[in-house]
């Protein structure tokens, strides 16, 4: 255990996650001190190989700025593996990204997140608003955004690759004094360059949905609690946390369905991501009666919830159970 960026006591585990599936690939637990880079490449070459495996046509990293290590992209591009990584605002690529001539931006329009399927409802007063122009506080607004696209070899590369810059204006005010407005620059690497930037932009933010799983890791398991007193021991704890989760996830591909049927399809997605304590509470904690009668074992369960049926049903799919009699 050591002291973290943050300053507080503890560990700073490594994990590799697959986005398809949210199931973790790799973890391992390191010291509070180590850096988030640190033996990531080693984990990335497993996972790749475990994917190959695996039957995987196409497989694409995603990381943020902290996983960017330059002298491994060559490795992977050569080997066909598609990479989106965040790269640091250094001096050298904000240059780059003021040098553009207007032209060879493009407007951003973020697609909504959610489909309004009923009459939308008016706005509220915004009341914290106000309360922050009357005392003079200041204010940042996200006018709009704007992408564009060049190449850039970074140094410890031999090849060019695609550099996404995202430009944000942002409104300052101070109160209901109009400020001169900001310019924020986001860079992403990559070396699929038949994508357009901003499919490029959405695919680098879609790496946050592992901040989810990273929360049910925390607050719905417990398994980076690291309750123990090495860092091995709360290694093999946080890896027994990670193989529950991932039983979870199996449950839902084990879970055979027929693609036509809507219902079906959106069962197993929703089984797929489900909380794990609604996991336990719906297919682990069940009230069960266990007789024995005329040599045979019969499990009686004493309660039923919504998802008793998808039990059943996976139960019948996986052969846990090898004779599932509903009465």
């Amino acid at each position: 255990m050591d002291i973290s960026y943050n300053g507080t006591w503890g560990y700073h585990p490594l994990m590799v996650s697959l986005a398809n599936t949210k199931e973790i690939l790799f973890a391992k637990n390191r010291s509070g001190n180590r850096p988030s880079y640190e033996d990531a490449y080693i984990y990335i070459d497993k996972s790749i190989e475990l994917l190959r495996q695996a039957g995987f046509p196409t497989i694409r990293l995603r990381g943020d700025t902290d996983f960017t290590q330059t002298k491994h992209l060559d490795r992977w591009d050569e080997e066909g593996v598609f990479f989106v990584f965040g790269m640091d605002a250094r001096s050298n690529l904000i240059d780059i990204a003021e040098s553009l001539e207007n032209t060879e931006w493009e407007r951003l329009i973020r697609p909504p997140k959610y489909e309004i399927k009923t009459t939308p409802l008016g706005k509220r007063e915004n009341v914290k608003e106000k309360i922050v122009a009357a005392r003079g506080y200041r204010t940042l607004t996200l006018e709009y955004e704007d992408v564009a696209m060049v190449g850039y070899r970074p140094v410890a590369c031999e090849r060019s690759y695609c550099l996404t810059i995202l430009r944000k204006t942002i409104t300052v005010k101070k109160g209901q004094e109009l400020l001169l407005p900001e310019v924020r620059y986001f860079f992403y690497l990559s070396n699929d360059c038949d994508r357009r930037a901003s499919e490029i932009v959405f695919e680098s933010n879609a790496r946050c949905n592992q901040e989810n799983l990273l929360s049910q890791l925390k607050s719905g398991m417990n398994a980076l609690s690291m309750p123990l007193d090495t860092l091995n021991a709360n290694g093999v704890y946080l890896v027994c946390g990670c193989l529950a989760w991932s039983l979870k996830c199996w449950s839902a591909l084990w879970l055979v369905v027929d693609g036509r049927k809507r219902e079906e399809r959106a069962r197993k997605e929703r089984l797929l991501k489900m909380e794990f304590r609604t996991f336990l509470q719906a297919m682990i904690f069940l009230p069960a009666q266990i007789l024995r009668s005329g040599g045979q074992r019969i499990v009686r369960l004493l309660n039923l919830n919504a998802w008793s049926p998808t039990f059943f049903l996976l139960a019948d799919q996986v052969r846990w159970v090898p004779q599932c009699r509903r009465e």
